[in-house]
Parts: C-alpha cells; structure tokens; sequence
C-alpha cells in the first residue's frame, strides 16, 4: 500500500475494498468448486469401483444359503399347517433349517397310497422306524357325584412339542393265518409328559412302550408293556429321601420316623407298572414297506416314588413303522 503524504488531502477511493472483496469470493468460489470436483471424481471412482468389482465366492454362498433358509422354512410351515402330511421322503429331503422351529421334529410320517393291513405277506419282519405321535391326552377322573362314574376328562398339554416316541425298533412277525406277533425292544421308547387337569392339578407320566408285547391280525394288534418309574431310585426328595441313596426318614421329624402316615414317604418305591396299548392298520405300501395307523394305550400317570396313587392315563394318536 503506498504512503501518505502528511498535510496532502486524499480522496476516499472504495474500489480497493471492493477489489479484495471480489478476489476473496472468487478464491472461494475456485476452492468450493475444487472440492466438489474432488469430491465428484471420488464418487466416480467408487460407483466405478463397485461396479466393476465381482462379490467374493463366500458372500455369494451366503447369501444364497440365507434365501435357501427362508424358502424352506416357509415351505416348512406350509408343510406343519396342513395336518402335519409329511411323508418319510419328505422328511429326509429337509435340512435342519427347515424343520428347526416348525414342530416338524415331533411328528411322525404318513403314509399316502397303499393298502389295507390284510394284504402283508406271511414273513419275519424287522420293525424299524416305528413312531408314536400322540395327538390327544385324556387322564380318569373319579366323578363329583357319590354315585357317578369315573370318566376321562380332557387335559391341557404343558409340555413343549418332545413327546413323540420315535426310532424305536423290534420285530413284527406275520403268520400264514393271518396272526401278528409284534415286540418293541430299543430306541426312543420314553418321553416325561406334564398335562394339566381343568382344576389346575398336574398330573406328569412318563409316555412310554417299552418291552411292548402285542398280538392280534394284520388289522390289530394290542398287547401290554412296562411303564418305568418317573423318578430313578437316586431321586432325593425334599427332605433328602431316595430310593437308593439318602436318608431313611426325615431328620426334622425323628419321633415320627416310623409313622404309618409317613410310610409311604420315607420308603421309596421305584417299581415298574403294567400299561395296554392298541393298534389300528389303515395302510401298507408294499414297495417301501412302510405301515402306518392310529393307536390307543392306557397307563399309570407318576406315583412321585410310591407315595400316591397313579391316575389313569389315555393317548390316543398317530403311528408309522417300517417293515424290513
């Protein structure tokens, strides 16, 4: 800027100002369109990048398996809501995705085309894959009335869907007249079952077929098997008490040990009870082998070790084998 001269008048000259003023905006204008620039050719240089670029071998597998998951678990609802018809094709040709979460698991296969129960062959049978799928759960109540009869009164299940008895085996042999001899003896043959009565009363039992002895036709057959105790012999009570382990009596109560009214809960009882089943054939396919039908069994409910009396239980359901 140049200098005054001290004593000389100096006319006022805005244009200086004006000047800076001009250059700044312009400065900031050129630096504001720069940075857009950048900006924009960043962007290119993405969108390009993106583009251009293939996904990774593994995100494709992923994202394939994921659309694969959901395609299956809505077939799989599809299949669980329209009365669990699902044959054992069809249960084999399902990933763990798609029966996972749908109630699939506790069910048992149907059998679609075949043939009455009367057109097995004569032969020894090897009995696989024999499946139990209860659909209903009634417990024997004695009546409210001094003179009535006891009944079977309806129960609310409380227990999630694991009841279903499933992968059993044994033999099944068809005689030249026409007779059946069938005998359960391995696999998953138990499942602890909770139903609630309408008065709120619990009643738990231990669904089961073990050592299943039946006779009959190819139409039915029925027999009885043995009902394990619900609780093992190792089972200590509140107070300590088990069948094979534990105190003999109460400790807070030595005077009444040797109560009668506490007999029958200091001494445990893990014994086996008796129930009866009975089985209906609706169908036979030759070609796989595969029979199928519905049931009916009677059994004790839990005697928590012997100290109360066992209910009567009735199940009714669905049930599958194969015939090899």
């Amino acid at each position: 800027r140049p200098s005054r001269v001290p004593g000389a008048s100096y006319q006022h000259t805005p244009h200086l100002r004006r000047n800076s003023s001009t250059v700044k905006m312009a400065c900031l204008s050129a630096t504001n369109a720069l940075v857009a620039q950048r900006a924009a050719v960043r962007t290119n240089k993405r969108t390009s990048v993106m583009c251009s670029a293939a996904k990774p071998a593994f995100v494709e597998k992923v994202e394939k398996a994921g659309k694969a998951a959901i395609a299956g678990l809505a077939a799989s609802a599809v299949l669980a809501s329209s009365a669990g018809a699902v044959t054992y094709d069809e249960f084999q040709g399902l990933t763990y995705l798609q029966v996972k979460g749908t109630g699939l698991a506790n069910t048992c296969p149907v059998v679609e085309t075949g043939e009455a129960g009367s057109k097995i062959p004569a032969k020894d049978y090897k009995l696989e894959k024999f499946c139990m799928e209860p659909t209903s759960f009634t417990v024997k109540e004695e009546s409210a009335f001094k003179a009535g009869e006891s009944e079977f009164t309806k129960t609310k299940l409380m227990t999630r869907l694991t009841y279903t008895l499933d992968g059993m085996t044994g033999s099944f042999k068809v005689g030249s007249d026409g007779s059946v001899a069938v005998q359960e003896r391995d696999g998953l043959d138990y499942a602890a079952v909770t139903v609630q009565l309408p008065g709120g009363e619990r009643v738990p039992f231990l669904f089961t077929l073990k050592e299943f002895a039946g006779k009959g036709n190819t139409s039915q057959f029925g027999g009885d098997f043995t009902v394990p105790s619900y609780r093992g012999s190792s089972f200590l009570d509140p107070k300590g008490r088990g069948g094979s382990t534990g105190y003999d009596n109460a400790v807070a109560l030595p005077a009444k040990s040797d109560a009668d009214e506490l007999l029958k809960e200091n001494n445990k009882n893990v014994a086996a009870l008796k129930g009866s089943a009975v089985f209906n054939v609706a169908k036979y396919d030759a070609v796989t082998g595969e029979i199928a039908g519905v049931f009916e069994s009677i059994q004790p409910s839990d005697t928590d070790l012997g100290s109360k009396a066992p209910k009567d239980v009735k199940i009714t359901g669905l049930w599958y084998a194969q015939l090899q």
